[in-house]
């Protein structure tokens, strides 16, 4: 359901603002992993600027689809049960040495989205893991997902 429902916001992105998204987090990985992480919320990188000089422009286009800001920190709207949350895509390049011209395009059910491979994840989950809120309250969760971004990597170098 919260893939279906990033279709659907990534659709609307690519649409009124000519935006590219990048899915995120849990609910990234569960697609390259095609395994199921129960990811909490949908997490979405955008340009940094519709973060900052045209937010307005990404907050009506959340809002006109029913969704309410909730925490305008973390760029985060909810609508029946889904939590969105938006940061700049432009971060991923410093936080975790992330190539963002390597970055796969994906086309599915009418919307264009990026979606980052699993050596990237492992950045970012490694990068994450060494974080100070992230290290104290998800270090469980975070040494599982590289233990298994490990083994996927480990099946795809044997094929």
């Amino acid at each position: 359901m919260k893939k279906a429902e990033f279709l659907r916001i990534a659709a609307r992105l690519n649409d009124r603002l000519g935006v590219v998204p990048l899915l995120f987090g849990s609910l990234g990985l569960e697609q390259r992993l095609h395994a199921d992480l129960s990811a909490d919320d949908i997490d979405i990188l955008v340009p940094e600027v519709f973060l900052s000089e045209r937010w307005s422009d990404l907050a009506a286009v959340m809002e006109e689809d029913g969704y309410a800001l909730c925490d305008a920190d973390e760029h985060e709207f909810e609508r029946d049960g889904f939590s969105a949350a938006f940061a700049a895509l432009e971060s991923l390049a410093p936080f975790a040495g992330v190539d963002l011209a390597g970055i796969p395009a994906v086309e599915e059910a009418g919307a264009r989205y990026l979606l980052l491979g699993l050596e990237d994840y492992l950045k970012v989950y490694t990068a994450s893991s060494k974080d100070g809120y992230r290290k104290n309250t998800k270090h469980k969760n975070d040494s599982e997902k590289i233990e298994r971004i490990k083994r996927a990597l480990a099946e795809e170098n044997q094929r």
